[in-house]
């Protein structure tokens, strides 16, 4: 390979043990499902530092933010879904972020919590939540969603 080819050699694809994944509510307008996954996943790599890789550098020795390890799937489903999938994480005790309708109108982090920490649990009006945990427990918690288109 000369210094101005560009082309990377194929690599066998690696299989997970683990799985990153993300639900959001079927009804989002696109500027909110975008939204809604990059705010779900932030939390990820600083609860769980394994699925951060390692930084990234480009030929000229620019350093790059270090990203995920794994892929994050993206997955979709009615708001009765996201309620379910939000208590089998709880039972499975899944590491998880949630993000609620409510978000939409705060401004800020500390704003953002106060309106998650105002209501219970089970009455969250959950608009995306993002686990992370064995492959396994997490396709049984997302049982019925689909791939996002």
């Amino acid at each position: 390979m000369t210094s101005t080819d560009t082309s990377v050699a194929p690599v066998a694809p690696v299989r997970f043990d683990t799985k990153i994944a993300v639900l959001l509510r079927d009804d989002l307008a696109p500027w909110q499902r975008l939204n809604v996954t990059a705010f779900l996943v932030s939390g990820l790599g600083t609860e769980v530092p394994e699925v951060i890789g390692e930084p990234y550098a480009d030929a000229d020795s620019t350093p790059y933010l270090p990203m995920f390890r794994q892929p994050v799937l993206v997955f979709e489903g009615p708001a009765a879904l996201l309620t379910t999938a939000h208590s089998r994480a709880l039972a499975r005790a899944l590491p998880r972020a949630v993000f609620t309708a409510d978000l939409f109108a705060t401004g800020h982090d500390a704003a953002n919590r106060a309106a998650v920490r105002a209501v219970p649990g089970a009455a969250l009006d959950l608009v995306g939540l993002a686990v992370y945990g064995p492959r396994n427990a997490v396709d049984k918690t997302l049982k019925g969603a689909t791939m996002h288109p």
